[in-house]
């Protein structure tokens, strides 16, 4: 298998920014049962059965095949095999978001370490605790994490009036990050993971693409005329490690991110929804709980 070429997916029935074209050469087996078949329907068919919910190393997770594909070469039979072997080049729609994109999920998991999120069909996004909104604590009780924002640091420090109002309110901002929360995230890093079995023994290799540590001081070039400056020009960086699995526990996997909530507007969005906002989520929760009663 080879990947010839990615594109944005922004050209084409306006996908949003997470979901690229991959453009891949691969030899697709169609089984003896499906030569009765047209071919291009037979190959579609092995191409949607061998791809979706997979991940390519250094590409990204395969959502579905985009379009009939491009080029199927002659059947070649191999011997003792009674399907047929096509050189075939097509096209995928894969979940690739660029770094610094903003992205939605749901919490799944809270730990001392961070927070695991859930976009739906792809689970490995991880916080991490140093990208935390800050000051945030971890809650050994409820075992969830808290974000307690300090809204009187300008006030001054040697005022002792109205400190327990000013105690009470602190209590007030604890705005604890619940299992299944709906949050707001920005992605920092993007890790493929490749495992292989070696005369050592196992062994993991990591690809990670993210920012440059320098990135602020680089000058971008200037799109070009109908180009769009998006976050895929900012200048990113790769880097590969490889790792001993031989005695871990668990195997990393295939694809993972690492986001943050470190800033103004990210985290939960019940957050930063206005009153108005915040009432109308309420009615379409109550509207779609009377019609799953009335299904019921």
């Amino acid at each position: 298998r080879r990947v010839l070429f990615r594109s944005s997916s922004r050209n084409i029935n306006n996908y949003q920014q997470m979901f690229v074209i991959a453009t891949v050469a691969d030899t697709i087996r169609v089984p003896a049962p499906l030569l009765f078949h047209p071919t291009l329907q037979s190959v579609n068919f092995e191409i949607e059965k061998k791809y979706p919910n997979r991940v390519i190393y250094d590409v990204g997770l395969v959502i579905c095949r985009h379009g009939d594909a491009l080029q199927i070469g002659d059947a070649n039979l191999v011997a003792g095999d009674g399907g047929a072997h096509h050189d075939v080049i097509f096209r995928l729609v894969v979940f690739r978001p660029f770094v610094e994109e903003v992205c939605l999920g749901t919490i799944t998991e809270s730990t001392e370490e961070g927070i695991r999120i859930s976009m739906g069909f792809f689970e490995d996004v991880f916080i991490p605790a140093y990208w935390m909104l800050r000051p945030s604590h971890y809650n050994n009780d409820t075992g969830l994490w808290v974000w307690t924002p300090n809204y009187n640091e300008g006030g001054d420090e040697g005022e002792e009036e109205g400190g327990e109002e000013e105690a009470a309110a602190d209590e007030n901002n604890q705005f604890e990050m619940e299992i299944g929360s709906e949050v707001r995230f920005k992605v920092k890093s993007i890790n493929f993971t490749q495992v292989t079995d070696t005369a050592k023994g196992v062994q993991a290799t990591t690809t990670t693409t993210a920012h440059q540590p320098n990135a602020a001081s680089v000058v971008a070039p200037k799109p070009k005329s109908g180009q769009d400056s998006s976050g895929d020009n900012a200048p990113v960086r790769k880097r590969s490690t490889s790792v001993d699995l031989s005695d871990a526990k668990k195997v990393p996997a295939s694809m993972h991110i690492v986001a943050s909530i470190c800033e103004d507007g990210l985290g939960l969005t019940s957050w930063w929804a206005s009153p108005g906002e915040e009432e109308d989520g309420e009615e379409e929760e109550r509207v779609k709980e009377e019609e799953d009663a009335e299904q019921i």
